[in-house]
């Protein structure tokens, strides 16, 4: 008789296909994670972006890949939430009580993260493109762009497992995204790290968001990429490993 390991993926798909569902019968969470980050992008590029100097004539072009890391930081606090909900209810000891691969329950949560946010980037960059932004980059660069964010995507998402697992209520499992979000205000997304004080200077040029953007917008713009997309994939790959071996822990400890 086959164990329920030989059955991993065909258990994720089901595990992928339950939360995906909730997705769609409730696509206002979507619509929630697309909202802020379109609304920040026409604030600062139609009001603010006229007194903020970039070196670029056009600055939509320049604020793009720091709004993409707030939609996605935004979208995934929706997955500890659907975590706790389900630890809460007892919903994931039932599960367990299956033939199932366990980790497969959290697989599920984490693949339907980097689907949804997917759909959000994709709303947002069309957007984006009505309001006049423009890329010279080919398709091998649009290409690493988007490994890039599906890897941003991975990694905080795991983030958010941990917050899931370990909350006590339901605005402890979302709370956590908020630094997160707050995080790309102290980079390079916004502004030139120059103009900074030396002290935040220091911590913007040193934080991940600042490389992860530097790198995505040197390949929309065809630019030399340079040590920057080393350094944001070593970010992304390190806070990924670390933060996967965390929440596997908490979700053997805690469920």
């Amino acid at each position: 008789m086959e164990t329920a390991k030989n059955h991993f993926f065909s258990d994720m798909s089901v595990m992928l296909g339950r939360s995906m569902r909730h997705i769609l019968r409730s696509m206002d969470t979507i619509i929630t994670v697309c909202i802020t980050p379109i609304a920040m992008m026409l604030l600062f590029v139609y009001v603010l972006g006229g007194a903020i100097r970039t070196g670029t004539d056009n600055y939509v072009n320049y604020l793009l890949p720091g709004i993409l890391l707030i939609a996605i930081a935004s979208g995934i606090s929706y997955t500890a939430y659907r975590l706790f909900l389900d630890k809460q209810r007892g919903i994931i000891e039932r599960f367990h009580s299956m033939p199932i691969a366990r980790s497969t329950v959290l697989w599920g949560h984490v693949l339907t993260s980097v689907v949804s946010n997917v759909i959000s980037v994709v709303v947002i960059i069309l957007v984006a493109l009505i309001m006049g932004f423009r890329s010279s980059a080919g398709v091998l660069p649009w290409l690493a762009v988007a490994g890039i964010l599906v890897l941003f995507t991975l990694a905080l998402t795991w983030v958010a497992a941990i917050a899931g697992l370990s909350a006590k209520s339901v605005e402890g499992a979302s709370a956590f995204s908020y630094p997160l979000i707050f995080l790309p205000f102290i980079s390079s997304a916004f502004v030139p790290t120059e103009s900074m004080p030396s002290v935040v200077r220091a911590f913007a040029e040193n934080q991940p968001v600042t490389s992860i953007v530097e790198a995505i917008r040197a390949l929309l713009s065809g630019q030399p990429v340079g040590n920057d997309i080393w350094v944001a994939l070593a970010w992304c790959v390190g806070i990924l490993l670390a933060a996967y071996f965390f929440a596997m822990r908490v979700y053997k400890k805690r469920v």
